[in-house]
């Protein structure tokens, strides 16, 4: 459905001439409607021309939910947390500045609208009215300060610097009133709504006076609040009927942990829960064969990094690192490993379903004779032996296999060095980790809504996960002007020539973005899951 330009030009005259190039472009048909949804999120442009968090629930009131999940690793405390489990339960009472809905748009939570200055280097975001803590006390724009103070703190164990490395330091944010809150930043984000969203998912709004304590009261703003917490076994939550929006419909939400993946699933086929955040590619045949259950699908940007050292040995040369990444039958890959839930990479960061991607980019495909080719003017035409370190970890043994398998066609003899993650990733720095001292190897990548910290911690000159050791200084230009660009059309021009130079250079292959599953009892509405394994169930009711 087009767009009324009626409300284009409304739009202009509100918001004025930072958010001229977002409106612009579906006037001009270059933007489609899903994407400028999302780039006007990102400007704050929240009108419910374009969302409503907080419409009348739909579904039946009342009754219990049972929600599964992995038991949370070294406790709850929202600074540190970075386990599935942890933030899977972090959003049952807690709530973000805005959330990132599965369409990759941003919604307004517990701030009402933000907005950039001319070159994004400060971002203004308006707090909601009406909301209180579990425990009385009202939500001011202080709270949201000393939250991200929190997390911006280098001389604390917060999980959210490697998001904000660059961008947003401690003394960075401040509290202008009581509603509202300026992040001043290191450099211009032009997508810095996206740090203070669900996507850093620890990044849950507490009191100002909060001293640690979460595991014991876990006091949020959110439609449930904790009733009971058993650290071994799980945990339960009630109605908010407190809550500033719509009152959630199920009565409580049972929390029940496992020790693992197979036994969650396990409890989910047994019917003794009722839902499940994460769902593992390995596991889904057995619930896609259940009538009872169902499968949620979400396009998510998680992948697995297939890295090659740029600075030593045979791939040094970049045509013979293109030649592996010609040898990869992608769509094969994909359909062998995740039976086709995922889309196909294209050796950089930008997954297909980001709106700045270039999608006027030519895929690449498997090509032998050019791979052949590229191997032979390296002077490495007859191949050579070479060591994979991966993980054992989800699908990375089969794709290092599928690996193997391919660039054997090239006459390369690859023998694959499996070890268990704690093993891989060891110390986690260079020269004291098999992970970042690896001729060639393959690491897991979570989503996230934006390709920044993919862009620039594996593969920034400087980058602290730079494995492949690549080193180029017009690339580093180029992701510098893709993260300060303000407008979408800036985004992708940059995004192009991004995604030309990894083409080009190919120091890692992006074979493909697996999906994020989540998995229910049939009848189950209302839920939204994120790939991050978030569940927001104040919505959800079960039929039957």
């Amino acid at each position: 459905m087009p767009f009324d330009p009626t409300s284009l030009d409304a739009l202009r005259r509100r918001y004025g001439p930072i958010a001229i190039a977002a409106i612009d472009g579906p006037a001009a048909g270059r933007l489609n409607r899903r994407d400028f949804l999302r780039h006007c999120a990102v400007l704050g442009i929240s009108l419910p021309l374009f969302t409503a968090t907080q419409q009348a629930r739909a579904g039946v009131p009342g009754g219990t939910l049972r929600l599964g999940q992995i038991a949370p690793v070294g406790g709850l405390e929202p600074v540190r947390v970075a386990d599935p489990g942890g933030v899977t339960q972090l959003a049952m009472c807690g709530e973000y500045l805005c959330v990132n809905g599965p369409d990759f748009t941003l919604r307004p939570s517990l701030a009402t609208s933000w907005s950039p200055n001319r070159d994004g280097s400060i971002w203004t975001f308006k707090i909601r009215d009406g909301v209180t803590f579990h425990d009385g006390k009202r939500l001011t724009a202080a709270d949201v300060a000393a939250t991200f103070e929190r997390l911006a703190n280098p001389d604390g164990e917060s999980n959210a610097l490697s998001m904000f490395e660059g961008y947003l330091s401690k003394g960075g944010t401040r509290a202008v009133d009581a509603a509202t809150v300026e992040f001043h930043l290191d450099a211009p984000h032009g997508q810095f709504p996206y740090l203070v969203s669900s996507e850093t998912v620890n990044a849950i709004i507490l009191p100002t006076d909060y001293r640690g304590d979460y595991e014991r009261t876990q006091v949020g703003t959110g439609a449930f609040k904790l009733a009971q917490y058993a650290p071994d076994t799980g945990a339960s939550f009630v109605r908010n009927d407190s809550y500033w929006g719509a009152k959630a419909l199920p009565d409580r939400v049972e929390v029940t942990y496992f020790a693992d993946d197979a036994a969650q699933v396990e409890a989910l086929k047994q019917g003794k829960v009722d839902i499940l955040a994460r769902l593992p590619h390995a596991m889904a045949l057995t619930i896609a064969a259940n009538p009872a259950l169902q499968i949620i699908r979400m396009p998510s940007t998680a992948h697995n990094q297939l890295h090659m050292r740029a600075d030593t040995g045979p791939f040094k040369d970049p045509r013979v690192r293109r030649a592996v990444a010609l040898a990869l039958d992608r769509p094969k890959i994909a359909e062998t490993l995740l039976a086709g839930r995922a889309q196909i990479g294209n050796d950089s960061p930008f997954a297909p379903i980001y709106p700045a991607t270039d999608k006027t980019m030519a895929q690449r495909a498997k090509n032998l004779v050019e791979a052949k080719a590229l191997m032979q003017a390296a002077g490495v035409g007859s191949g050579f032996a070479v060591e994979l370190t991966s993980q054992i970890f989800q699908d990375i043994p089969a794709f290092a296999k599928a690996i193997q398998a391919a660039t054997a066609d090239l006459g390369i003899k690859l023998t694959i060095n499996a070890l268990e993650p704690a093993r891989y990733f060891a110390d986690g720095v260079f020269g004291k980790s098999p992970w970042l001292d690896s001729a060639m190897g393959i690491t897991d990548y979570t989503h996230r809504g934006i390709p920044n910290l993919h862009l620039t911690a594996p593969l920034r000159s400087d980058g602290a996960w730079n494995a492949a050791r690549y080193k180029s200084a017009s690339y580093d230009r180029q992701v510098a002007s893709y993260i300060a660009a303000l407008d979408l059309d800036s985004q992708r021009k940059a995004a192009g020539e991004i995604e030309k130079t990894l083409l080009e250079d190919t120091p890692v292959v992006f074979a493909y973005f697996a999906d994020a599953l989540a998995a229910t009892r049939k009848g189950l509405s209302g839920a939204e899951f994120s790939p991050n394994g978030q569940a927001w169930l104040a919505g959800a009711s079960l039929a039957g």
